[in-house]
């Protein structure tokens, strides 16, 4: 037996690479090598029982981890040997085997692969075809549903059957024809190459049985993410010799939303009453600190018939670090502050320190932290805050709002929210404009007063959008800025086009973009009136124009829970760990939805190496208003001596505020978030004890001097100038000292 393939394997792992025959179940806790374990099974199969390369398949997620598995095993078994077998991601073997084998199901061989575009053109096809209202029932919105039909097997004429409610109905017809059409273009989508992959293994019992003498031993990785249509994939191919080898761990199964099924490997030993279970629960990555608090969070979640005791030999290390910041800026200062510190002290680079969040939205702080505090960043697997299309659409509009004949912002948005002005619409209105040596707004006056060039249709929604415009503007110069922003909103109905354009999820992420760019707003009211959006416009145009980092290894990695899982970093820091936030307020009314969020924390957590930091806000900005947060349930299952608290503002815990949308109802599933005693609330004050012009000290933000003063509700509102900027804080809690002298 070749001693090479067991150097550096821990028991459990060597345990894992020999198990052989029969189902395997391999429990593999975060940071603990399970890619290794797959290449080294993979190596000791062929080397030490010679079993023929062409007879394994090893199914991963994505095509990084497949390539990754084939490079390591050319060093493990050569060039020859790795390139025989069958390795590669659900979709993509799927397409091979159709490739070989859909004549069976009537269909050539040449079949084209629809991507994203490709469908939502198509669906928009069906959309007209059908007489349906475009705005009202958007292609995204159809397609989203009828992939999580597909992923759960259903097709068209199940989904008929089964549906409950009109827009089901609407949905079923929308279905039905789409897949008409693709079969009419020889065309599947991406779902499908799994639901025709079942249904040929389903109708063809004899192309089932080649695959599954071809392949004696099956490896699947990252087994918790599977769907029902990839879980009934890998039981077709298994049922014959039961070889199936699959690793996974419970604890990090956080893509239920897009149709994984953590039941498929709970449910493992049911399946495969005869299967071996192995535990991999020696963490190469991370810290025992770390590891103590993770496991304390996720073990919060209830027993478990598998529980994994993570430990490893990397040393106790530093505490991880509990922080309550005032509100969702000073979170983000002390982020850019302590990464700076790191930096400075030479513990760490940029590049090893990564700041993760729950949703999109978030970034915002932080960019504009980072670009205070002159830090390098990059935002991962998302695009920057001020380029998100969301972002860009709305400013278009602000800036209109400023100056009517910004051809550029105009062209952006003649068509946003849909409006029926198409592209020859478009270049028509820009060549009459031209022709009149005019800039587009006032061509569109021209159309409202004289003669144009347009069809009754064009002209009627040119002049729709010329009203929407002249609306806003009669507003400009008689409300505040978050006013005339609110105002905007109700009159192009921006969050109703939203959830048009995109599922439910995705149009609630972006809403929740355009609000926080409306919290940004609220640092502008106190300014005069007629210049609160002209300086607003200006800098922002400023943070968004900072140069763009390019893909350079020593910058600061921003990036959401979702896309860090499989990422590693010296030093990590998880913010918004807020109830609403995180639980996210979508999953509150679910226990499995609620243990889910607990399981994307635990899988943040474990990204770090070295150390940890948990952030939160006891106050949040949150669709246009600032409320007191509750921080999130999970963190009371941390034993307090395992951490390292340091806050603010004040010593004690955020009392629920019920205006909150982030504030647990009594509707929420699983148990309630655990808080202190709420603290006594202030005496009213009878005056302001800060006037315009004082000198103040804050213990975080240095010395500044008041700008304003004003009670409000229990309390008084002080709105100070420091160095970086102005912050609006309570008296309460801002610990301000007068300076004298």
């Amino acid at each position: 037996m070749p001693d090479d393939l067991f150097t550096g394997l821990n028991p459990a792992q060597q345990r894992a690479v020999q198990a052989v025959d029969g189902p395997v179940l391999v429990l593999a806790g975060p940071g603990s090598g399970k890619t290794r374990v797959l290449t080294h099974r993979v190596a000791y199969l062929i080397r030490a029982l010679q079993v023929d390369p062409y007879q394994i398949l090893a199914v991963t997620f994505t095509n990084k981890a497949a390539r990754e598995m084939k490079q390591r095993l050319v060093h493990l078994v050569g060039e020859e040997a790795a390139y025989a077998l069958t390795v590669g991601t659900f979709h993509s073997l799927c397409a091979r085997f159709l490739r070989r084998d859909s004549v069976h199901l009537g269909r050539e061989r040449d079949f084209v692969i629809y991507d994203g575009d490709d469908q939502e053109r198509l669906m928009r096809r069906v959309v007209r075809e059908l007489n349906l209202d475009e705005k009202k029932y958007a292609p995204r919105a159809m397609l989203a549903r009828i992939s999580s039909a597909k992923n759960e097997l259903v097709g068209p004429a199940e989904y008929a059957r089964l549906n409950r409610t009109y827009l089901d109905e609407i949905v079923a017809r929308c279905y039905e024809r789409y897949q008409q059409l693709l079969r009419q273009s020889n065309a599947l989508d991406f779902d499908d190459l799994l639901v025709e992959m079942v249904h040929l293994f389903e109708q063809h019992p004899a192309v089932l049985g080649h695959y599954q003498r071809r392949y004696a031993y099956l490896l699947v990785d990252e087994y918790q993410d599977t769907n029902r249509a990839q879980y009934t994939l890998v039981k077709q191919l298994a049922a014959q010799r039961h070889n199936l080898f699959a690793v996974g761990d419970n604890d990090q199964s956080i893509y239920g939303w897009r149709g994984a099924d953590i039941r498929n490997i709970l449910q493992f030993e049911q399946d495969y009453p005869d299967a071996q279970v192995i535990l991999l629960e020696q963490n190469y990555r991370s810290t025992q600190a770390i590891l103590d608090t993770a496991q304390a969070v996720i073990a919060g979640g209830g027993k478990q018939k598998h529980r994994k005791n993570l430990w490893t030999d990397n040393g106790s290390g530093t505490k991880v670090s509990l922080h309550e910041g005032y509100d969702q800026d000073a979170e983000a200062s002390f982020v850019a502050d302590e990464i700076a510190r790191l930096v400075a002290s030479g513990e760490v680079s940029y590049g090893d320190c990564a700041v993760m969040y729950r949703v999109n939205a978030q970034s915002r702080a932080l960019e504009e932290a980072f670009i205070q505090h002159g830090l390098r960043y990059q935002i991962i697997g998302g695009t920057r805050f001020y380029d998100r299309k969301e972002i860009r659409d709305v400013l278009a509009y602000l800036r209109l709002t400023a100056n009517p004949y910004d051809n550029v912002a105009l062209t952006r948005v003649l068509n946003w929210p849909p409006r029926g002005i198409g592209e020859r619409s478009e270049a028509e209105l820009t060549r009459w404009a031209n022709e009149l040596g005019v800039p587009l707004y006032q061509a569109l006056r021209e159309i409202e007063v004289g003669t144009s060039p347009f069809a009754a249709r064009a002209r009627s929604a040119l002049l729709g959008f010329l009203a929407n415009i002249d609306q806003i503007l009669t507003m400009r110069n008689s409300l505040p800025l978050t006013d005339l922003f609110d105002a905007m909103m109700i009159c192009l109905e921006v969050r109703e086009t939203l959830l048009k354009e995109y599922d439910s999820e995705e149009a609630e992420d972006r809403w929740r973009n355009v609000q926080e760019l409306r919290n940004v707003m609220n640092e502008y009211n106190h300014l005069p009136l007629e210049s609160q959006l002209s300086t607003f416009l200006e800098e922002v145009a400023l943070v968004a124009e900072v140069d763009k980092l390019e893909d350079k290894a020593d910058a600061v990695t921003c990036i959401t829970l979702h896309q860090a899982k499989g990422l590693e970093y010296p030093v990590v820091f998880l913010v918004g760990l807020e109830e609403g936030l995180l639980p996210h307020s979508r999953s509150l009314n679910e226990r499995e939805q609620v243990e889910e969020e607990r399981r994307l924390l635990y899988v943040g957590m474990t990204r770090a190496r070295q150390r940890l930091y948990l952030c939160y806000a006891f106050r949040r900005a949150t669709f246009g208003r600032s409320n007191i947060t509750t921080r999130t349930r999970f963190l009371a299952d941390i034993p307090k001596e395992l951490l390292a608290q340091t806050k603010q503002q004040r010593k004690t815990t955020a009392p629920p505020a019920q205006s909150s949308m982030f504030t647990a109802r009594s509707t929420i599933a699983g148990p309630p978030p655990k808080t202190a005693a709420r603290p006594p609330r202030p005496a009213a004050p009878s005056s302001p004890t800060f006037a315009p012009g004082q000198h103040v000290h804050h213990p975080t933000f240095g010395d500044g001097v008041v700008v304003s003063s004003r009670l409000i509700e229990n309390d008084e509102e002080v709105t100070v100038k420091f160095a970086d900027k102005e912050r609006r804080l309570l008296a309460s809690f801002a610990k301000l000292e007068h300076l004298t002298g």
